[in-house]
């Protein structure tokens, strides 16, 4: 499934390591319409959970953020994507390690590659990160959503380890620094 960019919504694919992570932090931006956790910049068709984290289909765990192009534009997406995890180590998120786990942008046509890529060089020369920034910047060919048992994981799950010891410190961090908005 590839979704085309319209008018009234646009699209972004982003893997910034757990994709549990990612979904909980664009769902609480303003101007987002729906966050879907899935797969993509891999080979496999289809792939599920267990051939994913097995780091041998090549997909990343992403996140297909629609969001409302009258209140949000692509380079604001990115610059939450930029504050909302460590884009300078590679195949590694925390504790999640492999290159599922990888920081990846995927772009639908030209115009976003190059605002990727601007915004990439951007954040490697803002002084921000300890080492270089290492987030691959690729063609989307298709992205496939995760089971449904992901969908929404941190809002259904949150006194789940990972959300507690995870997820919940990383919002916490986030919301002193970012506008956020309750669903």
């Amino acid at each position: 499934m590839v979704p085309k960019n319209t008018q009234d919504s646009a699209f972004a694919v982003l893997g910034g390591g757990c994709f549990w992570c990612m979904e909980a932090v664009y769902l609480k931006l303003p101007g987002i319409k729906s966050v879907v956790s899935g797969y993509a910049g891999g080979t496999v068709p289809n792939p599920s959970y267990e051939e994913v984290c097995t780091g041998r289909t090549g997909h990343a765990e992403v996140v297909l953020v629609e969001y409302d192009p009258s209140r949000l534009d692509y380079d604001t997406i990115l610059e939450y994507f930029w504050k909302s995890h460590d884009p300078t180590t590679l195949n590694r998120q925390g504790p999640d390690t492999g290159t599922q786990y990888r920081s990846i942008i995927l772009w639908f046509d030209e115009k976003q590659r190059s605002v990727a890529e601007a915004s990439r060089e951007r954040a490697g020369a803002s002084g921000g990160f300890s080492g270089k920034v290492v987030t691959e910047i690729a063609e989307l060919v298709e992205f496939y959503p995760a089971e449904d048992y992901h969908q929404d994981y941190f809002a259904k799950h949150p006194e789940a380890a990972y959300c507690r010891l995870v997820i919940q410190p990383k919002m916490k961090k986030l919301a002193d620094r970012l506008p956020f908005v309750e669903r």
